[in-house]
């Protein structure tokens, strides 16, 4: 780094789930093409730009696993959603649990199996919900401890403790996701431990209990009388432990900030070591990110990379209404015309704008495994011919089609940070550049 030179910083922008299909209605264009985005455009323009996969094509991603990548980390590091979720509640989950999703359902039963007949049961108030969740909240089965706890409406962390020999995190989702569908039997993964084997039968037992607890509880009882569906049932989803990991810090030599509402983005970001600036949603989704911005553009006093995250467009997606994603990509595109300049003006910090998966408005995927736009901008970045941001576009751009952890070696490169191959000035390598390394002491000194 050249002597009094002040480092680059950067600001990564992720409009969760805002890749898309293709729909007739709009010419057979995606919402994004379809949306009138001038701002997005202009920093398409500016800048560089490619198509972007967290994994590899064709392969629909959750946020946290795109993000996991996109922050610079493989997929055999992942920890499994479920003690992801528990930091981001802020439930404690030790390190020798395991933890799991699980949600409150109404299920029905048909030739002796259980299918889900509504994945969110409606009119759930906040006491039958923590009624319900106290019913079940405890459990012990074949040596595993169950316990249950709820942090909104009836979604919840099951946590799983037990000697190490017992508890193990290979068994199956019970979660369809889907109305009309089967409950999944519990089941060991093929090749599962001896531990994981003896914890999906301890599931089994627990859901099973669960089900028949909540069956006749008067919370359904009363339900019932008001002609509302009952919820009768708990399924699990995305178990994983906790294991130690390279910090974000250590790993890129950046001191890293996440940006964002919801629970998944902060409890990757405390996970990761990543400072954390929690945000509420409004029904106005272009001022909150308007609002993120501005604390970013604070924020890069202290902060070398910082994670601006709007879930917006894939909430949108999820009503399967293109035209809804539309006006919020729209409305979007106004937040960023409000609060960008100061930060596109700073020469000193690259900005990149990019989405963490596709997410189909319309069919019957939740995520599809299409890529997205990327967009990279700041002091010597290249500017292509591309003028729109959106993925058609941006697949004639100069950046080409980064994957995965490659993201982050591409942002490293723009703020001349990345390492040149072959140099060893620490034991460990690092893809930064210039790594922490011990100084050279004279001997005697």
């Amino acid at each position: 780094m050249e002597h009094g030179r002040v480092p680059r910083r950067c600001v990564l922008v992720v409009l969760d789930g805002l890749g898309d299909r293709a729909y007739a209605r709009f010419g057979h264009k995606t919402p994004l093409a379809a949306a009138k985005t001038p701002h997005l455009d202009r920093l398409a323009a500016l800048g560089c730009n490619g198509l972007y996969h967290a994994g590899i094509l064709g392969q629909p991603l959750p946020s946290e696993n795109a993000h996991f990548a996109m922050f610079g980390y493989e997929p055999c590091e992942f920890p499994g959603r479920g003690p992801l979720e528990a930091l981001g509640a802020g439930i404690p989950v030790a390190p020798d649990e395991v933890a799991a999703l699980a949600h409150l359902c109404s299920v029905r039963e048909r030739d002796g199996c259980l299918y889900m007949f509504c994945d969110k049961p409606a009119r759930v108030s906040d006491d039958e919900g923590r009624a319900l969740f106290a019913a079940v909240a405890e459990f012990e089965s074949r040596g595993v401890r169950f316990r249950l706890v709820r942090y909104k409406g009836c979604f919840g962390i099951l946590a799983l403790a037990g000697l190490p020999e017992l508890v193990g995190t290979l068994f199956t989702d019970t979660n369809p996701m889907v109305d009309d569908l089967p409950i999944p039997e519990v089941l060991p993964l093929r090749g599962a431990d001896a531990a994981s084997v003896n914890t999906a039968a301890a599931v089994k037992d627990y859901l099973l209990h669960a089900h028949a607890v909540l069956s006749g509880h008067p919370v359904n009882r009363e339900r019932e009388r008001r002609g509302l569906d009952p919820v009768n049932a708990l399924v699990t989803q995305r178990p994983g432990r906790l294991a130690p990991i390279e910090s974000f810090t250590e790993r890129h030599g950046l001191r890293g900030l996440t940006i964002a509402s919801g629970i998944i983005c902060p409890g990757l970001g405390r996970y990761l070591g990543m400072d954390v600036h929690l945000c509420r949603d409004t029904d106005d989704p272009g001022a909150d990110l308007a609002a993120r911005l501005a604390v970013a553009r604070t924020a890069l006093a202290d902060h070398d990379f910082i994670h601006v995250h709007t879930k917006a467009p894939d909430e949108a997606a999820h009503t399967k209404s293109p035209e809804k994603k539309l006006a919020v990509i729209e409305a979007l595109d106004r937040g960023i015309g409000q609060a960008i300049g100061p930060i596109l003006d700073d020469e000193n910090v690259i900005l990149a704008v990019t989405a963490d998966h596709s997410t189909p408005s319309a069919g019957p995927l939740i995520h599809s495994g299409e890529p997205v736009p990327l967009a990279v901008c700041g002091q010597g970045a290249r500017r292509d011919a591309v003028a729109s941001f959106d993925e058609i576009s941006a697949a004639g751009g100069a950046l080409g089609h980064p994957r995965g952890t490659e993201l982050l070696r591409v942002l490293l490169n723009a703020m001349d940070r990345a390492r040149l191959e072959g140099i060893r000035e620490t034991p460990v390598v690092r893809e930064f550049w210039p790594s922490p390394c011990r100084p050279f002491r004279l001997r005697g000194s």
